[in-house]
């Protein structure tokens, strides 16, 4: 395994694992014919990946690109986000993954917040961005189309600095959603990325990796912190392979596994019922898979999901915050519980109630962590961009706030309750519902709104909208079942032209008010009954028929003026 000492970068800890290991698969692109790119699939070699990223390094810093500067990339799942990400920060460069299913609106946002200074975007997706560009308010960055990267990357509107990377340098920014309605970009250092992916690497137990032999499966989209760090940098410090599919596909899944050789795979709570619920596959059991690792299995299918395709599916927790996951890979298990390992030398945990006073053994709290006393803070992200306040509110009292909410044994084996957080997690997704909640309430048909969480058996939550409309629009609906649908769908069409797919309501709810405190603060838990699922009601309305990943609006909307 490559060592990962303090100071250590991305680019010089790289060009170590190459030389070590040049002959070994780096990545892997499994085929398919209905892709795009490589449909007959792509091995890449270490050593072949060190060439690549060289020539792309060179490529950047002839243009001015260095330290001090972000660059964003719009690549989706390809293998190349990996190369130029390293190419980039082998000079400092800090990485700005974009959300290919973000809507304008979101992208304008991100382009605005990071001061983006430039994109490298697919061909296919230009016309996405440009929309984007036409609303950001503040910075308009370069842009270069990937298939011409070589003759096409215009210089930065300022110089590079004149300092080379270190372990503190920025090496990505993750945006990460939040509670006030706007996402927060994540800062990770180089020495962030590595240290989360040694700690992967080094769990041992039955987690355990080998060296220069690994072939780690991993269907998450490479702008989330799971696949773009947390298991790439484990597999690439121990000379092993990711293979680097588009996307979660079920109908390929084991195919895919089977043909890729994958030894471990990684997986959501979306992921299981999938699965469970197709037929019988030849490769089903015919792998050579030895573990899983994921979050969300519903307690009711982690057995039968382990029995059925001979693996153990190993709960873990982490966030993009903090991404040196707690882990449950030693026996006994206590599969079906939500168990999700116990603190270690590394990662202290305190469950605490809502005035930060531990709580007993068996009781719900929020789970507060840190490395240590003496360094609470050491090798968790190095902020929220532009946003202290945020940080230091996250970091109260010294420990870091993760807004779960967990349960804690005598043995510390700790379990995962639900999130205490205004947020909807919907096949892996983060939605902040105030962002829902913003672009509702700026329609000039809603006079109110609020929007939750509700269970969905097969991506574990959907996105709630209960609205108030105004009175001309109550007026127009007259009550009648059809007209009400009719709106419904103007509410849905508006919030899908401006938000990524996932985000845009899958129920809609009509209701003549929304119950308040006397500061007009909205009291959600009183909208329905205790112990009522909402979608059963009267009048509900069921639009997840309408959400399509590819019905990308032809163009932005804005909202419609009264």
């Amino acid at each position: 395994m490559i060592n990962v000492g303090d100071g250590s970068t991305i680019g010089e800890t790289f060009l170590r694992a190459a030389s070590t290991y040049s002959d070994k698969s780096f990545l892997a692109v499994p085929p398919n014919p209905g892709r795009a790119y490589s449909p007959k699939g792509r091995e890449i070699s270490y050593s072949e990946a060190a060439k690549a990223v060289g020539e792309l390094a060179t490529v950047y810093k002839a243009a001015g690109y260095g330290v001090g500067h972000r660059v964003s990339l719009l690549l989706e799942n390809r293998p190349d986000h990996i190369l130029h990400k390293l190419a980039m920060n082998t000079l400092g460069v800090c990485c700005v993954p974009l959300n290919p299913d973000h809507r304008a609106r979101e992208l304008a946002y991100v382009l605005d917040h990071a001061k983006v200074d430039l994109v490298i975007c697919l061909e296919s997706l230009e016309p996405q961005l440009r929309l984007a560009m036409e609303q950001t308010e503040h910075n308009k960055p370069k842009v270069a189309i990937f298939e011409h990267f070589v003759n096409n990357l215009p210089p930065p509107k300022h110089i590079a600095r004149s300092t080379a990377p270190d372990a503190a340098t920025p090496a990505s920014i993750l945006y990460t959603s939040g509670t006030t309605g706007r996402p927060k970009g994540c800062v990770l250092s180089h020495e962030y990325e590595l240290t989360a992916g040694a700690w992967y690497a080094t769990r041992a137990g039955l987690s355990t990796f080998n060296e220069a032999s690994e072939r780690i499966y991993n269907p998450l989209p490479l702008f989330h912190v799971n696949s773009s760090i947390f298991s790439f940098y484990c597999s690439m410090l121990m000379g092993n392979c990711q293979i680097q599919t588009d996307r979660f596909q079920p109908s390929r899944w084991w195919t895919e596994v089977y043909e890729s050789k994958a030894t471990v795979v990684h997986y959501l709570g979306v992921v299981v019922p999938m699965l469970l619920g197709q037929d019988r596959h030849p490769h089903e059991r015919d792998h050579l898979v030895r573990f899983a690792i994921g979050a969300g299995v519903e307690p009711q299918r982690h057995k039968a999901f382990e029995e059925r395709f001979g693996f153990p599916l190993i709960e873990i927790w982490g966030m993009t915050e903090m991404v040196r996951a707690i882990i449950d890979n030693q026996l006994p298990r206590e599969v079906g519980t939500r168990a999700f390992g116990r603190a270690t030398p590394g990662i202290e945990v305190r469950v605490v109630n809502d005035h930060g006073v531990d709580v007993r053994d068996g009781q719900e709290g929020e789970m507060v962590i840190r490395h240590s006393e003496a360094e609470p803070r050491k090798y968790f992200f190095s902020g929220y961009l532009d946003d202290e306040a945020a940080t230091e509110e996250a970091w109260r009292g010294g420990w870091f706030h993760t807004g779960d909410i967990v349960t804690r044994d005598a043995s510390g084996l700790l379990r995962f309750i639900d999130r205490r957080k205004n947020i909807i997690r919907r096949s892996g997704e983060n939605i902040a519902a105030a962002e829902v909640e913003a672009l509702l309430q700026a329609h000039p048909l809603v006079e109110n709104v609020a929007v939750l969480a509700v269970k969905d058996e097969l991506r574990e939550e959907e996105v709630l909208a209960c609205v108030v409309l105004k009175d001309k629009a109550i007026k127009a609906i007259a009550g009648t079942s059809t007209s009400a649908m009719a709106t419904a769908k103007v509410l849905f069409d508006y919030c899908n032209a401006n938000l990524a797919y996932y985000k845009t309501p899958g129920w809609l709810y009509l209701t003549d008010s929304i119950p308040t405190t006397a500061t007009q603060k909205i009291q959600k838990h009183q909208i329905f009954e205790p112990g009522l699922d909402p979608r059963t009601l009267a009048g509900m309305m069921d639009l997840r028929g309408f959400k399509k990943r590819d019905s990308r609006a032809s163009s932005t909307q804005t909202p419609p003026r009264p």
